[in-house]
Parts: C-alpha cells; sequence; structure tokens
C-alpha cells in the first residue's frame, strides 16, 4: 500500500512520460533535453547538477533508459563519497570518529553493492533482469545505509565531522529520485513473485539445498566444550566466508551453551544457516551499547549483512541493560532472511530490522524503548513480543519504523502474534505505559493485523515521537486490523492523520507475507512453516 502522495505521484509519472513525445528530447543534443526529465523527479536539482558535469550520457527516449541512467548517477556519487570515508580515515586518531568512519565505510560499500545489483537487473544489456519490486528493495536499502551512517555520527556527537563529507554528494537525493522513477512500473502489480520456480522453491535453492533443509546436516559443529569443530561461533561463521562458491546453503550447527560473543556474518557470506538445541539451550550474547561507545549499529551481538541468511532455535541476547540506552541484540540487512523459533533479548533497540526483506515466526522478542526499529520490509508472523520493565519514568514503545522515504517499499508488519508483559514488567504493570510504535522517520510505517493485545497496551495504541510533536503524524502509516484482547478496542486511538483502522481484507492484505515481502516467491518448502495471506 502507497501513501497517498506517492500513489498520486506515480500517477502523475506515468501520465507525463506517456504523454510527452519521446522524440522532442531525443533530438536534443543540449543538457536541456535532461533538464525536462530531472524536472519530473522529486529532487530535480540534484539531477541537473550530475548530468550537466557529466555530459557523456545519451539523452533517454523512454523512462526505463531514464531509470538506469539515475541508478549511474548514484553509483558514481556513493563511490566519491566512499573514497572520501576512506581517506578521512587515514590520519584519523580519535576513537568515536574511526568508529563512525568504520560503519559508514561499510554502509556505503553495501550501498554501491545495492546500487550495481540493481543497475545489473534494470539494464537491459546485462541479461540479468530482477523484478521492480527487487529493485524498489535494493533502492530502499542503500538510501536506508546513507541514513544509518548519519545517525551514527549522532549516537556518537560527531555529526559536524561527517555530514559534510557525506552530504556534498546529495547522494540520498539522487537515490530518492531512483526510488520514485523505478516505483512507476511498480504500478503494474509485479510483487516479485517471478524469482521462483515452478516447483515454488526460491531459485537460490538448490536440489541439494532442499535436502538439507528438511534434514539438516552441518557443515561445521560449534560446541564450548570442544566436541565440535570450533568453540566459538565466529570462528565457523570466518571458515564459511572463506569458501569460493556461496551459491549453497552453508549449516553451522552451534550446540547448547553460552556463547559470550558478537558475531558477524559478513556482505558476500551468503545462504549461511545457524541452528541452535532450542531458544533457552544455544544462547549468543554481548553487551555493548551506545553508553559503552559504539554506534547503535555497532552495537549489535549479531549483525547479519550475506543474503538468504537463516537462524533456527537459538537466543540472540544483549545484556547491556535498560540504563546503557541503545544496545542491539540482533541487527539484519540480509535480504530473504528468516529467523525461526529464535529469542532476540535485549531492553531499547533490541532488534534492529535494518534493511532489505525479512521474515520472522514463532520468535519471542524482549524490549522495552523502540525495541523493534529500522528499516527493512519485515514480517512477525505468530510471534511473541514481550515489553519488559523500563528505568523509572520511561514507556515502552514497541516499534520505531525508520521509513524516511515515500517510495520506499518498507515497513514492520505484526500478524497473527501476542503483545504480553514480560515476567518483570508484571508487578508493575499499571505504572508503565506501553505503546504500539511511534514515528522515527517522516514516513514511518507500521501495521498490527489480527494480533492479541492484551490489557496493559494504552488505549491511544500509538506514541508521538516526542511528547507535543507532531512530527510525522500526517505522513507516517500506522494501522490496525481485527486485533483481539482487551486492549484491540480502537475507539480511544490517536487521531492522526496517518493512523488507520483497516476494515477492509484487500487494504490488510498488502501487508501479508505473500504481497509485502513476496514470501511465495522465497520460503516456500524452505522447511519453515508461514501464512502467505490473512
Amino acid at each position: 500500500m502507497l501513501h497517498k502522495f506517492s500513489f498520486l505521484y506515480l500517477l502523475f509519472l506515468l501520465v507525463v512520460f506517456c504523454l510527452r513525445p519521446p522524440t522532442t528530447v531525443a533530438d536534443d543534443n543540449s543538457t536541456t533535453g535532461l533538464d525536462w526529465w530531472c524536472d519530473k523527479t522529486p529532487y530535480p536539482d540534484p539531477c541537473k547538477c550530475y548530468f550537466k558535469n557529466h555530459n557523456s550520457f545519451q539523452q533517454p527516449t523512454q523512462l526505463s533508459e531514464f531509470r538506469v541512467m539515475l541508478v549511474q548517477a548514484a553509483m558514481d556519487r556513493a563511490v566519491s563519497a566512499r573514497d572520501e570515508l576512506t581517506k578521512s580515515g587515514q590520519n584519523c586518531t580519535d576513537c568515536k570518529k574511526l568508529a563512525v568512519l568504520a560503519d559508514c565505510v561499510d554502509l556505503y560499500g553495501d550501498t554501491l553493492l545495492q546500487l550495481n545489483r540493481t543497475l545489473q537487473g534494470v539494464s537491459p544489456k546485462t541479461g540479468e533482469r530482477c523484478t521492480d519490486f527487487d529493485a524498489q528493495t535494493w533502492l530502499s536499502t542503500a538510501l536506508t545505509n546513507i541514513e544509518t551512517c548519519r545517525r551514527g555520527s549522532s549516537d556518537l556527537n560527531v555529526s559536524d565531522f561527517i555530514t559534510p563529507i557525506v552530504s556534498n554528494t546529495k547522494i540520498s537525493h539522487l537515490i530518492s529520485n531512483c526510488l520514485a522513477i523505478n516505483g512507476a512500473f511498480l504500478t503494474t502489480g509485479n510483487n516479485g513473485n517471478a524469482t521462483a520456480d515452478r516447483s515454488d522453491f526460491p531459485t537460490w535453492i538448490s536440489d541439494k539445498d532442499r535436502r538439507l533443509l528438511r534434514g539438516v546436516k552441518a557443515n561445521l559443529v560449534v560446541a564450548k566444550d570442544g566436541s565440535g569443530h570450533f568453540k566459538t561461533v565466529q570462528e565457523a561463521i570466518d571458515v564459511a566466508g572463506r569458501r569460493k562458491v556461496t551459491s549453497s546453503r552453508f549449516i553451522i550447527y552451534i550446540k547448547r551453551g553460552i556463547y559470550q560473543e558478537n558475531i558477524n556474518v559478513r556482505l558476500n557470506n551468503d545462504n549461511i544457516m545457524l541452528v541452535g538445541d532450542g531458544m533457552r539451550a544455544t544462547i549468543i550474547t554481548g553487551g555493548r551499547s551506545v553508553q559503552g561507545g559504539y554506534t547503535t549499529y555497532n552495537s549489535a551481538t549479531a549483525g547479519i549483512e550475506g543474503l538468504h541468511f537463516i537462524a533456527k532455535g537459538l537466543t540472540f541476547r544483549n545484556t547491556a541493560g535498560p540504563a546503557k540506552g541503545q544496545a542491539v541484540a540482533l541487527r539484519s540487512s540480509s535480504d530473504l532472511s528468516i529467523f525461526y523459533k529464535c529469542s532476540i533479548e535485549g531492553y531499547q533497540d533490541t532488534l534492529m530490522v535494518h534493511s532489505q526483506r525479512q521474515f520472522y515466526r514463532e520468535c519471542y522478542i524482549y524490549g522495552t524503548v523502540d525495541f523493534i526499529f529500522g528499516n527493512a520490509a519485515s514480517v512477525f508472523q505468530n510471534c511473541l513480543i514481550l515489553p519488559r520493565r523500563p528505568l523509572k519514568g520511561q514507556a515502552n514503545v514497541i516499534t520505531a519504523q525508520g521509513r524516511a522515504d515515500p517510495f520506499q517499499n518498507t515497513g514492520i508488519s505484526i500478524h497473527n502474534s501476542r503483545i504480553v508483559p514480560a515476567p518483570d514488567l508484571i508487578p508493575v504493570v499499571n505504572t508503565v505505559k506501553t505503546y504500539m510504535g511511534r514515528p522515527w522517520m517522516k514516513y514511518s510505517r507500521t501495521v498490527v493485523l489480527q494480533t492479541y493485545l492484551d490489557g496493559f497496551v494504552s488505549p491511544l495504541g500509538w506514541s508521538p515521537w516526542i511528547e507535543g510533536s507532531v512530527f510525522g503524524l500526517d505522513t507516517l502509516f500506522y494501522g490496525e486490523y481485527k486485533n483481539t484482547g482487551p486492549a484491540s478496542s480502537t475507539k480511544w486511538r490517536v487521531r492522526w492523520k496517518g493512523f488507520h483502522v483497516l476494515s477492509r481484507d484487500s487494504d490488510a492484505s498488502a501487508f501479508t507475507v505473500g504481497r509485502f515481502i513476496a514470501g511465495t516467491a522465497w520460503l516456500p518448502r524452505t522447511g519453515i512453516p508461514f501464512t502467505s495471506g490473512l
């Protein structure tokens, strides 16, 4: 479901590009023709400026050609920004600045990867076609990465250092233009299902992988007692990352035990599956926090970036505690990732659904402030969401969704789940306010569908970002559909323009597994149960 502004803008694009004779711009060898195209984007000035300084581009004759040019322009600016960031770190000795730079260099590297995937997928010359839905996902991720870099500098109060480096390139505006133009192609209703083959298996799962997912057989075993290949999880992940071919599933079995370490599944370490002995038996735990000198992004006990990641039967925990501020237990930016029967435990900012398409099934998620946050397209199905006891005077807020652009196909969807108090909240439940979400960014989007809401959830349902603030209240999209439980009545809900009681099945189904994350293209027969629709 598009925000009203997005929908009207896409209609405008379709009409204007259909009515305008392509020859009038194709015959113009000056920048005037490209100016005409740039004027149809949300940010025409950076577009015009780029093409004025790079006159090697041919005049486009159709929208698809202009889309390719815009992605190329964004890629070029991203390269410049990454190089500038890398250069800035060479003579830097400030620990906080170095921490921010490290995040930003990684994030801009991922932005380049996402833009390159998009370029390869939309360019007719490559033969590696992707769906327009895929392209919108990858462009959304590219823009989220830029915002995450900027936010990291705010975490450690060094924004004056990083902002000039990343703002000069106008890359955010160039990527927003890409999102708007690519969004015009989404009106055809293509939701990405073309990525599934005839047998309903994802195309990235081979015959061998299908057998492995039915009866898990590990490539490596991790055990604290020395009975496996390694004693730490990261050692096994690093070995998997050195394999030459990453297109097949690599399964790491983690025996029961508490593993005190921070793990990272890096970019290009694809198709990793971590399997534990159950969420109460296999626990990966760390204690990083912003107050401890880490950015929110890098405070994660587990950071997942490689494509097609699966975790099953384990716990990700951050033990920093409520007084240490932002402290992430799990951060995922893995496209087409699955978390099944996992427990994700922390306080503020427990789960960072950073970007891409993610599916959570039968998971337990504990936290206090904004404890499910980020800008992925994520669906939580049959999950148990457990607000816990915050610091005195704090309110619990379950979600803080970070959609910054109306054309990003992102949001948080909580479906057929239960929102109940954690055991430590129960004794003080009447003294703590609990809300389903608040708008971290202007176009924040969260829906709660067919979910049980226990009586401790505030009758208002939702909270402004700061008490008394009107930020995002007209532009966000918060929706509820056929919820149950003592707090499910919408009679006393907020009266914001952006809040909606979804009464039609067709409106609610836009946020289901099948439509919101194109789940029928990549979830079938992986061994992970899911419901495609309502």
